[in-house]
Formats: C-alpha cells, sequence, structure tokens
C-alpha cells in the first residue's frame, strides 16, 4: 500500500531549497560545524517525524532545540524531566471550579508545536509514557475527552549516555516514535575556539529572527509525502531492510515502521537537495539515523558504525 501511494508521484515537485537554506543557516549560525546534524533535524522535522538527541551534557543540544523553534517561528517549551516528573506535569490537570461546580481541563507544555523533552531518560517510564499517544496520534486524552495538539507538532528529545548515573532506559516502543536520532559530539578545534571567543551561544538565540512561516512549513510537510520514489529505489530500500533481518547481525531487524520511517526521511533529505525524486545518496544520507536506536548490534563489530556497515553490505541496485 505504501509502494502503491509512493511510486505514482504525478510531477516533479517545485524546488524549495530557496525555503529550506535559510534555516539551514541560520541554525549553522548557532550550532558552529554541525552541518550535517542540522540537515537531519530539519528534515526530521519536514517528514512530521520527532527527534532523539543522544549526547553528553553541554554540546549543544536544548541550544539546538530553541534556535529550531525560533528560526521557524514555532511555540516553544521545554520540559525538564526528572525522576519526579508526573504524566500530569507533561498532559495538564483537571481542576475543580467552584463557581460552576466543573473540572476545568489546564492544558500542559505538550500543546506546543516544539516541544523539548530535556533528559528524557532521566523521568521513570510512568512520566515517559506520557508522550506516546502525543507522539503517535499527535492529540492528548484526558479525563476522558481528547484535545487536539497543535500543527505542527514536533517532539526533540535529549537522552544522557545511559551509563550516567540517574538515568532509566528508554523502552523499545518509546524508541520507535521517534524518526531519526543523531548526536552532536564535540566540536572542531577551529569551531571551538569560536565558542570560547563569542560566548554563550543561548544569548545569539533569543535575537535569531524568524525565517519560515508556519504556514510554509506545513505545506513543504505536505510536499514531502509527494517527492517521488521509484521502483528501483524501493528495491534498493527492501535490500536494506532485508539486510537487518537476514544477515545475523542484529538481534532483530527493522519493523515495517522502521522501513517507512527510511522512506519519508529520504524523501525529506530529497526535497532539502532540491532533488526530483529520491535518489540513492538521499537514503545513504538518513540511514545513519533512522537504524541509530532501533537495531541492537549482536555480532557486529562494535567500533563500526551500523548505519555505515549496512550501507558497506548492501549495493546499489
Amino acid at each position: 500500500m505504501v509502494t502503491s501511494k509512493l511510486s505514482t508521484a504525478q510531477s516533479k515537485p517545485t524546488d524549495r531549497t530557496g525555503l529550506i537554506e535559510p534555516v539551514i543557516e541560520a541554525l549553522d549560525r548557532i550550532i558552529v560545524g554541525k552541518s550535517q546534524q542540522i540537515r537531519r533535524c530539519v528534515a526530521c522535522l519536514l517528514a512530521r517525524g520527532h527527534l532523539l538527541i543522544e549526547d553528553l551534557p553541554g554540546v549543544g543540544k536544548t541550544t539546538l532545540a530553541h534556535a529550531l523553534a525560533k528560526a521557524m517561528g514555532l511555540s516553544y517549551q521545554r520540559i525538564q524531566f526528572t525522576s519526579d516528573l508526573l504524566p500530569a506535569d507533561v498532559l495538564g490537570v483537571s481542576v475543580y471550579r467552584r463557581d460552576n461546580g466543573v473540572f476545568e481541563f489546564h492544558k500542559g507544555p505538550i500543546f506546543s508545536q516544539l516541544v523539548l523533552a530535556d533528559e528524557i531518560n532521566r523521568a521513570t517510564p510512568k512520566a515517559q509514557s506520557a508522550l506516546l499517544e502525543a507522539m503517535e496520534e499527535r492529540q492528548v486524552t484526558a479525563d476522558g475527552t481528547t484535545y487536539t495538539l497543535p500543527a505542527p507538532f514536533f517532539v526533540v528529545a535529549t537522552r544522557n549516555p545511559i551509563q550516567q548515573i540517574g538515568t532509566f532506559p528508554l523502552p523499545e516502543s518509546q524508541l520507535d516514535r521517534f524518526l531519526m536520532q543523531i548526536a552532536l559530539g564535540y566540536p572542531g578545534p577551529a569551531e571551538e575556539r569560536q565558542l570560547l571567543a563569542n560566548g554563550e551561544r543561548r544569548d545569539m538565540v533569543d535575537e535569531l529572527e524568524t525565517v519560515m512561516s508556519t504556514d510554509t512549513l506545513l505545506l513543504l510537510q505536505k510536499e514531502v509525502q509527494h517527492v517521488h520514489v521509484s521502483e528501483a529505489l524501493l528495491d534498493y530500500i527492501q535490500a536494506l531492510i532485508a539486510y537487518t533481518r537476514d544477515s545475523g547481525e542484529f538481534s532483530s531487524g527493522l519493523s515495517p515502521r522502521g522501513g517507512i520511517a527510511l522512506v519519508r526521511a529520504a524523501q525529506a533529505w530529497a526535497l532539502m537537495a532540491g532533488h526530483g525524486g529520491v535518489h540513492p545518496e538521499d537514503v545513504q544520507a538518513v540511514l545513519p539515523s533512522i537504524v541509530a536506536h532501533r537495531l541492537d548490534q549482536a555480532d557486529l563489530d562494535s567500533r563500526k558504525d551500523v548505519g555505515a556497515a549496512i550501507l558497506e553490505a548492501v549495493p546499489v541496485p
């Protein structure tokens, strides 16, 4: 069914790089030396997915999320996940109104266009579960009433390395709701010199101008779904998926939802690159971020990047 929808695109989409590149350039001024990670972040948003950033504290994860919200004019809320966080702290709470004798629902911070779940794995699984319905269905149910979340709706979660004290593992059902996972890593020497010389980057975020409207973003998200994927390209994607399931390198392979995530992310990357359809290099650019949090290494050399190993093993048809 997915194949049929993707392979019958009618026309070449309009080149949208002129709309997207100003966003990339604005974020590049804030998070220096991380252009590839920034592009994957923007692609994840265009694909209507959610993003997981796993890295050490202090490398710019929170700043990236805030800068993206500013550059695109999105309403923004940061939720600090801690061990005492409750689902109501995320979703909202019903308060009894004595004047009219009814309960009134007060919406929580989840009702924003870009939500930063900061240090998500420092909260208990009960608190983490508050995001499940919101991320999958883009709605929240409280006291039997369903509330629609704003559009666009984008969750950026940061995760500390699991070996750090006070962290809880994210279950597979939670991980699978993230379209992509990226890591920022330490800056290079030249970029770090620039950071040390110019001071705190968060001050620059406050001065960042909006370079894309919400209406434009919603239009681009719709166009991503219609970027053409050829039959030959689908053969390549299926070969990549089959390798994760049949090679014996992983305890379990990509699920169908993971495969759909790969297609959608590649479509977004192709739109950003100005391609008339998805090229093999678009798939190759996003695959590492699609599989990073979905595949457990079994016999694969731990020194080898999972995504690179898959791309090396599966030739382009």
